[in-house]
């Protein structure tokens, strides 16, 4: 039986330069955790997030100068150039020219000074804004400068009266996410996407299986405040991956309380293990035995940072030990295995040579810098 079932056919929409939804590439994004208003640390981070594969960005607008400050940073993105191995989706020498999404609460005049500013993107909840005037106002703006608002609807914060009805449910979700659409769909109002977000697995996954049957609006796919390091991945990795082999999301987050370009990492690699996308490198590597006789720990992490920008989409093995180690790594492109002393570089469980210790990283990063596929 596959893994993965039918992706689910949403409407496409564009943000920016990227194509969301239909049978367009499920895209990995994360947000700033920036001052916003701080347009030099705010374009540095961006500029991490993008070299590490990150292909949308939300940034917060909490006030007017978060908003207006949007302009010049997209200015300051235009006039950089990736330190990493790129994005097919854009053209080649055009600056960092990534999508940005103004995260907006409460005050409407936020979203459309954000719009007005440039962000390619809006992320509001229709039921915090307030009034239908000011919702239709930042509807209205946001068409006519044919940007997408995306509707985030999180478990922490739905209506009261859905509150009331239903409880803090999966179907309460569904239902508040259902009547946000209407909304702006009842303005005229049709170029959207929608988040359905609890902090836990089970509420995460049978909310998006729901909506998913209800509407044909792309869906962004998250398990929200996740958590730290090892919580974080592990509820991101289950909760995501689950949605996304049910055939179900068109892009995704994974929410860490770390440094953002983390999120970004582990996004694609949850792409890689479902086989739906590849970016860079992949790099097995074993859990080390007693017959391990090198620091394996240490290797395997001096060559995942000096791979982080890599464009090669080969497989590398790391391995503890000669006994097994290009046996069960055979289907790595290339590798290595420590030895007592010694160790040896392999390629499709191939042995090649005999290396020092004290040579394995820089003998197998100098293999990969003159690999040809």
């Amino acid at each position: 039986m596959a893994l993965l079932k039918k992706r689910y056919a949403t409407r496409q929409i564009k943000l920016g330069n990227i194509k969301i939804g239909g049978d367009a590439p499920i895209t990995v994004q994360s947000m700033t955790n920036t001052y916003t208003q701080d347009v030099d640390a705010t374009v540095s981070q961006i500029k991490r997030l993008y070299d590490a594969g990150c292909e949308i960005v939300r940034v917060a607008v909490p006030d007017m100068e978060a908003a207006n400050a949007i302009r010049k940073i997209k200015n300051r993105l235009k006039e950089l150039n990736s330190d990493g191995i790129g994005n097919e989706i854009y053209e080649k020498n055009s600056g960092i020219n990534i999508p940005i999404i103004a995260d907006i609460h409460f005050d409407y005049r936020l979203a459309i000074a954000s719009a007005e500013s440039g962000a390619d993107g809006l992320r509001i909840n229709p039921g915090n804004i307030g009034e239908k005037n000011k919702i239709k106002a930042v509807s209205d703006c946001a068409k006519s400068l044919n940007i997408p608002i995306r509707v985030g609807v999180n478990s922490g914060s739905l209506e009261k009266d859905i509150l009331e009805k239903m409880g803090n449910t999966a179907q309460a979700m569904a239902e508040s996410a259902m009547r946000n659409i209407a909304i702006l769909e009842d303005l005229g109002f049709s170029d959207i996407k929608i988040s359905l977000k609890a902090s836990d697995v089970e509420r995460t996954v049978e909310a998006y299986r729901l909506i998913s049957t209800m509407t044909n609006v792309p869906l962004h796919v998250g398990v929200t405040e996740a958590g730290g390091l090892y919580a974080g991945i592990t509820k991101s990795a289950i909760g995501i991956g689950m949605i996304l082999a049910d055939g179900i999301g068109d892009t995704i987050r994974v929410s860490l309380t770390r440094d953002p370009v983390e999120e970004v990492r582990v996004g694609w690699e949850i792409l890689r293990s479902l086989g739906l996308r590849k970016r860079g490198p992949e790099i097995i590597s074993c859990p080390t035995c007693g017959r391990c006789k090198i620091n394996l720990f240490d290797i395997a992490a001096k060559v995942e940072e000096a791979l982080l920008q890599c464009p090669l989409t080969i497989k590398i093995a790391i391995m503890g030990c000669v006994v097994n180690g290009p046996g069960e790594a055979k289907e790595a492109d290339i590798g290595i295995a420590g030895g007592d002393g010694v160790g040896i570089l392999f390629k499709k469980g191939e042995i090649v040579k005999k290396i020092s210790q004290e040579k394995l990283v820089e003998t197998l990063l100098e293999e990969i810098e003159n690999y040809h596929i």
